[in-house]
């Protein structure tokens, strides 16, 4: 088949050119840059606990390096503190990766150059997409006039996505939901590897609120929030309220270092459709949002690991519809409910309290709305769920479900897991490889040498019936997993969210959830004959006997 087109060398489109890649799927990106990055370190990017792990998966380990893991988290209002979070400690509040995006994306870009199934075209700029009932056409006229044929095509081009705009596709929202001045410098703040969010300062010209969060060797990004159509913002204003904030927290305004000033204006906008045909949406292109610290490169990185994984089924093995439709399905549904969230505690926020009574979740105090935005919880900002999902199977039944921790549909936590070579990994190291993982738990394996437990117990009646299923899987073995019993048996995306879990082995309700996983029919187990027999899948990618 034909590599991938992706438009657009940001760090979304990285990201999906290097996730196919992990899954042996080529692509070209045509990027209308000439592939240098400006170097801006007032803009930066928060990555959560998962998509930071995505990031170091595709090649990019040098982020945590480049970033500032924030130690705690600080709240206050006027002279008060009000909460004070130790990150990293709880599950609740894992501690965020933040770093400048004009690192991340070189560090994606390097992984890219040097990965041979990815061509990078530097000056493309697309003026006309055609497709047809075999892939994409896409011409472009920079430098040359030049046409490029891909099996799939998808728009990673940013807020004024061309793509989105050739596509027909409408982008609803509402513009300039918050304005934000923003600096970058260099200098000691009381709070050293802590992240502030102060609200109603009590210096004079402070405005409503501003955020302090720090970056590697003692540099901060500060924020303040603005009208969101004031007045201009002039370097000299802003080098004032740079001295009066420093001044406020420090008692006089200390030494520091500007290194980059910007005012960055958040829309809130969402595309009407994320699929025409073989073409498909990702990142800023299929939506905006980061109003009360949620983070469009993060939704933008969920995106892609979310499509990357059905691009590569559709390559290797011709994908139904139904698991191509479910892209748009799952992650413009999540997306919406958390641009619905935001504008909802916005009035709250925002002076608006007449309304509290009628939002979900409008009892959460001020601090704790606004904690959920920039620390990733609750609707503004937890990890996304997709239990209607159209690839979600039939509830097993009574006899055969295992209760877990992790609700169908969610990311499954990181664990300790045993791989088929023998080798000790964490159960989020074998995500985005293309293939399902089955999951057994067994308390006791880690002090038993592997060639005996795999020939023992429900090992080999496991081992067959992952063999048998439909679709490429991976079987490992945990010592424990939150919430399972000894024998719980695990089906787990190849993007990290729960399909199902058994009270031990059960090969025709595995076979039927993991066909169902894939975009096949939701068939009921009873359907299906619970035999060693069952349809063998002879094209393995992964040995689990």
């Amino acid at each position: 088949m034909d590599p991938v087109i992706i438009v657009g060398a940001g760090p979304i489109g990285l990201a999906l050119a290097l996730s196919l890649a992990a899954q042996h799927v080529p692509s070209v990106v045509l990027d209308e840059g000439d592939g240098t990055q400006e170097e801006r370190t007032a803009r930066t990017v928060v990555l959560r606990q998962d998509t930071a792990a995505l990031v170091e998966r595709l090649g990019c380990t040098d982020a945590p390096a480049q970033g500032a893991v924030w130690a705690s988290w600080r709240s206050m209002r006027r002279k008060q503190v009000v909460r004070e979070l130790t990150l990293g400690e709880h599950e609740e509040f894992p501690a965020p990766l933040h770093l400048p995006q004009h690192d991340l994306t070189h560090g994606l870009y390097a992984a890219a150059e040097a990965h041979p199934l990815i061509e990078l075209a530097t000056g493309a700029r697309v003026d006309t997409i055609e497709q047809d009932a075999k892939g994409v056409t896409v011409h472009t006229r920079e430098p040359g006039y030049l046409y490029w044929r891909g099996s799939y095509l998808v728009g990673c081009d940013g807020a004024r996505s061309t793509v989105r705009k050739l596509l027909g596709i409408r982008f609803a929202g509402r513009t300039a939901v918050e304005r934000h001045a923003v600096a970058a410098l260099r200098t000691e703040l009381p709070w050293p590897e802590t992240a502030l969010l102060h609200r109603q300062p009590p210096w004079r010209g402070a405005g409503p609120e501003v955020t302090a969060r720090p970056l590697p060797d003692d540099v901060w990004r500060l924020d303040w929030l603005l009208p969101p159509r004031g007045d201009l913002v002039t370097p000299d204003a802003l080098v004032t309220r740079i001295r009066d904030t420093l001044a406020g927290w420090c008692g006089t305004t200390p030494p520091y270092e500007l290194i980059d000033t910007g005012v960055y204006t958040l829309h809130h906008r969402l595309a009407q459709r994320w699929r025409e045909g073989r073409s498909f949406l990702a990142g800023d292109a299929a939506h905006l949002l980061g109003a009360i610290g949620t983070q469009s490169v993060d939704e933008g990185l969920r995106d892609v690991e979310n499509l990357a994984w059905k691009l590569a089924h559709a390559f290797h093995h011709d994908a139904s519809e139904e698991l191509l439709d479910s892209y748009e399905a799952e992650r413009r549904t999540s997306v919406a409910s958390r641009l619905r969230a935001a504008d909802q505690v916005l009035p709250i926020l925002r002076g608006g309290g007449g309304l509290r009574a009628a939002l979900p979740g409008a009892g959460k105090s001020h601090d704790s709305l606004l904690t959920d935005g920039h620390l990733g919880n609750g609707a503004l900002g937890a990890l996304p769920t997709y239990p209607h999902s159209p690839l979600a199977p039939l509830p097993p039944s009574a006899e055969t479900r295992a209760d877990v921790d992790t609700p169908y549909g969610a990311p499954v936590t990181d664990v300790p897991v045993t791989a088929p070579d023998g080798t000790a990994v964490r159960l989020w190291e074998r995500f985005g490889q293309g293939h399902l993982l089955v999951v057994l738990v067994a308390p006791g394996t880690g002090v038993w040498d592997r060639r005996h437990w795999m020939s023992a117990g429900v090992m080999p009646r496991l081992a067959a019936a992952v063999t048998a299923l439909p679709v490429p899987a991976e079987l490992l073995v945990a010592e424990g997993y939150p919430g399972a019993t000894a024998h719980t048996v695990l089906l787990v995306r190849p993007d990290g969210h729960l399909v199902a879990a058994f009270d031990g082995v059960h090969p025709a309700e595995l076979y039927a959830a993991a066909d169902t996983a894939r975009g096949g029919a939701r068939e009921s187990p009873e359907a299906l004959e619970e035999a060693p027999d069952a349809p063998v899948n002879t094209d393995r990618t992964a040995d689990v006997n």
